[in-house]
């Protein structure tokens, strides 16, 4: 939670916000970038739920996604 005080230059008095944790986010999704696709696998094979499991095959999915745009813009296809 903050406090706010100012809203487009003007006071308006305090104004409670709730907001995340962004720094965290940012530091999990750093940590997220770093996994293999063997670490995903092995996500996915000792998730508890089907909702785990989806959620880390979307994880593999998007990053692998991102490799092989990369790929693509460098003409390797």
């Amino acid at each position: 939670m903050i406090r706010r005080y100012q809203k487009a230059g003007k006071q308006i008095g305090p104004e409670v916000i709730n907001v995340c944790d962004v720094n965290r986010y940012k530091e999990i999704y750093n940590d997220v970038k770093k996994l293999t696709k063997e670490d995903t696998t092995q996500l996915i094979l000792e998730a508890k739920t089907e909702e785990e499991k989806n959620f880390y095959a979307m994880v593999g999915d998007f990053f692998l996604q991102r490799k092989q745009d990369e790929c693509i813009a460098r003409n390797v296809f």
